[in-house]
This record gives structure tokens, sequence and C-alpha cells, in this order.
């Protein structure tokens, strides 16, 4: 295989699909990123056996061919050359020659024959969906997901379409069993019929920066076990989590008639400054609530203790809540807008935040014990 293509060209390739390449691996082709050359174009694949990233950019081919490369290596190597310098790969199954200017370097390759084929399968379900509204959907739900291996069936977003009050909605939730975050849009045509999928953490964050860094629709297809996103010339296969997402929908209370309206803002940087004399931010920060007043106080007996007072709108009965700092924090940080409402039934029972009544976003926390 021998190549010439621009710097500013390869690089952002190779820095996508290294991110799907572990640093470690027990199976040496793992490392490696499969370069195949032809008809003017470079094909490039990266995997984990998880997850699959495939992507073209355009080059001069002087001789076609395919192999593969140490993903980070080769990735590193192209970064550090200047920008716009012409980059010539020349070699084979022997060793790969990389020259760009003065700079030389040999890498140590491994066959094509090596890299894993790993079959699609048949995908039962497409539809196009806004490079934004699927940042949005990793950006308000990911933050919820759960690290905890053991019940691995929360480590993903969950999505699915559903059918509300007459209408097709897609839904997207991921939680802890701390707090659950819930988005709610209008369902892309298409995806009525779409399998109720656990999409893993792992492919969330690569969704979320090939959403980023796309324009216009993207195409999104599913199985029960696998989900496919086409962005441009760049297409990611990746498995699903093949287990059961519980019955979130027990979980959201319907009965929090105790809802207090506050700017957004300054409920967050309070939150913010009572919480800086707990020695952790996940330290309880207690909500006490009034008419026409919010009281956030801090208690720590190594360092002291702090108060704050917003005026919410809220008129009903007095009521005091305890919520970790941290979530609170995060929460805020995702809803955005002006103010939120904060509903509210008893101390030992979740509560509610949203921007407004009825929005698309609704994230549902647990309370601590204060």
């Amino acid at each position: 295989m021998k190549i010439t293509i621009p710097r500013d060209v390869l690089a952002p390739a190779l820095a996508s699909l290294s991110r799907v390449v572990e640093r470690r691996n027990t199976i040496p082709v793992l490392s490696n990123i499969l370069l195949r050359a032809d008809g003017g174009k470079l094909a490039l694949c990266a995997t984990d056996l998880d997850i699959k990233v495939e992507t073209s950019v355009p080059c001069e081919v002087a001789e076609a061919g395919a192999i593969t490369l140490p993903a980070h290596t080769l990735s590193d190597i192209v970064r550090k050359l200047p920008a716009e310098a012409a980059i010539t790969l020349d070699g084979g199954e022997k060793g790969m020659a990389l020259k760009s200017g003065p700079s030389r370097f040999t890498l140590q390759t491994l066959p094509e024959s090596d890299f894993p084929d790993i079959a699609d399968g048949e995908f039962t379900c497409s539809f196009a969906l806004p490079a934004k509204t699927l940042a949005q959907i990793v950006e308000v739900t990911s933050f919820a997901i759960s690290t905890e291996e053991t019940r691995y069936y929360l480590n993903g977003i969950h999505m699915h379409a559903m059918a509300v009050e007459g209408a097709t909605v897609l839904r997207a939730v991921a939680t802890d069993g701390h707090k659950l975050s819930r988005l709610q849009l209008p369902a892309p045509a298409g995806a009525e019929a779409m399998p109720a999928v656990i999409v893993p953490r792992k492919t969330v964050a690569e969704l979320a920066k090939i959403a980023k860094e796309a324009e216009g629709d993207l195409t999104i297809e599913l199985s029960p076990t696998k989900i496919r996103v086409t962005a441009g010339a760049t297409t990611l296969t990746s498995k699903l989590i093949d287990g059961t997402f519980p019955d979130y929908q027990r979980v959201i209370p319907s009965g929090n008639d105790k809802v207090a309206t506050l700017a957004a803002e300054a409920f967050k940087q309070a939150i913010d400054r009572v919480a800086t004399i707990s020695s952790e931010r996940g330290r309880a920060v207690k909500l006490g609530l009034t008419p026409g007043s919010l009281t956030l106080s801090v208690t720590n007996p190594d360092s002291g203790s702090a108060t704050e007072e917003l005026t919410p709108d809220y008129d009903g009965t007095a009521i005091e809540i305890g919520f970790n700092a941290r979530y609170l924090l995060d929460i805020l940080g995702v809803l955005g807008g002006d103010s939120l409402q904060l509903k509210l039934s008893e101390p030992g029972a979740p509560a509610i935040l949203q921007r407004r009544e009825g929005d698309s976003l609704l994230v549902v926390l647990m309370p601590m014990r204060v």
C-alpha cells in the first residue's frame, strides 16, 4: 500500500477512531486501526469488538492495499506533525514507512486478515434524526447513567417509542437509582416500530462526539441487539446492552403537589456556595421550604455550617428535605433555562425538577436523610 494524504485530513479521522481503541488489549490486532486504500479513498476502521467505527477520507493512491497499524501511535505521530503537511504511507506486512517532510517513522504492522470481521446483521428499524437532537438526548440523560457494573442494565440510555395522548413519542431515559432523567420528543418517521434498546455508556460517549461534529440529519438503524449511526462518511455500529430496563414510570411520582418556582441560576449558585462548607460535595444540602421562602443549609461537624435564603414562588405548606448537593448541581446544569419547578410531596419521597409544567425534560431525584 502506498498513499499520500494531507495531515489535516488524516488527523481528525484518526483521532475519532482511536477513541474506540483500548490502550491495553490482550488481542494485539485490537490495538490497531485497519487502513484500506483504493479508488482515491482511504477507508479506516477501529473496533473493540463491542463498538466499530468506520470512516473514509480522500487521498492519492499510488498502490492500493490494506494493512493495520497501531492506533494510538499512528494518531499521536500524525497529530504532532505540522499543519498542512503531506504524509506518505508506504509499506505492507513487513512494516509501514511514514514520511512527512524531514520526519521518518517505521511502524510495525499486522495483516488485514487478522482484523476481526464483525457482521452487522439485519437492522429492522431505520429513521433520520437531526444531529442536534441526538446531541440533546445524550446531554440531558447521560449524567444519570449508572456506573455500577452489577446492575449492568442501568449502564446506558434506554430508548423506546410509545403512544402518549394519541401521538407516538420517542423517550430516552437513564437512571442510577438516585436520579432519573427522561426526555420525551415527537418520534421521527420510521421510529414508531423501533425495539426498546439500551445504548451502552461508551457508545453514548462516542455518539455525543459524532453528533457534536455532524451537521444535518443522522441515520439511525436499530435491531434488538445492535445500533448503527451514520453521519456523512462516518458510521458507528455498536452492540446494545442485553438486559431489561426497569419500569421507570413507576419511579416517577404523580402526587407531588408542593410546587415551588425558582430562579434557576440563583438556585444553582446558592447550592454551590453552601456546599463549599462540606468536605465532600456529595454531602446533603437541606432545603427548608415555606411560603415565599427557601432556606438552604449545610452542616459539617468538622468545618462549620452555611445557610442561604431564596425567595421562590411558593404558597404551600412547610417542608424540609435533603438532597445530594452534587446531584442537584448536575441536574441544574442540564435543565438550563431561567426558571425551574421543584415538585415535592414529603421529606422521604422523590422530587421532580422541570423547567416548566409539561416540559419535554423531567428529572427525578431521591432525597437524602438530613
